[in-house]
Order: structure tokens, then sequence, then C-alpha cells
């Protein structure tokens, strides 16, 4: 399961309703792929369409899906946003990740 902070539902809600989709019925896609400074980076995006190796979640009325293979990398990780002046944006607290890079866009395990 992914968990979502009160703070990046609002964020995510936001952003949809910025970007033509229904908080409602849309999905946020959480994905890891090869790359960054650490060996693994996050894929945060928006989505309307499942695919058949796709996981669905929701929590804090956010709906998430998860391809199988990022799943493995992301079970118990918790979406979080930080804003102002030194914010970060998105932030992944991911128990699975045994190193992170400086910017913490980046992981490895």
């Amino acid at each position: 399961m992914i968990q979502v902070s009160e703070t990046a539902k609002k964020k995510v809600i936001g952003l949809m309703t910025e970007e033509g989709f229904d908080a409602t019925k849309a999905y946020v896609r959480v994905g890891v792929k090869s790359g960054g400074c650490s060996g693994l980076s996050y894929e945060l995006k928006f989505d309307d369409k499942i695919g058949e190796a796709d996981k669905i979640f929701e929590d804090n009325d956010v709906r998430i899906i998860v391809d199988k293979k990022s799943f493995l990398y992301l079970v118990g990780t918790t979406l979080e946003y930080s804003g102002g002046l030194n914010g970060k944006g998105f932030v992944f607290n991911n128990p699975n990740a045994q190193r992170t890079c400086g910017c913490g866009e980046s992981f490895s395990l």
C-alpha cells in the first residue's frame, strides 16, 4: 500500500484539476525507473487508464495506480508534499530505500 499525506492530497487534487483531470475518476501513477544519482528514481504523473499489470490503491481520497514491478520498491511508501521557500515538492518517504541522493529524487536498495 502507498499512503498519501494530507498536504500531498491537497496538492495532488489541485494539480489534477489544473491539468483537466477529475480527481474522483483519474489516478496518480507512481512508478520507479532506472536512473538518478542513486540508481533508481521516482515517477509521478496523472493517468486515466489502468493496465493489466497495475495495482490500484486509494488513500486519503487519492486514487493511485502502480505497476507490479514498481510496487516491489514502493511497498509502505508515503507520498508527502513539502512546500515553502525551501520545499522540495513531492517527497517519497520510502522505508525500503537504503540510500537516497541529496535531492531526494533517487534511491537505491
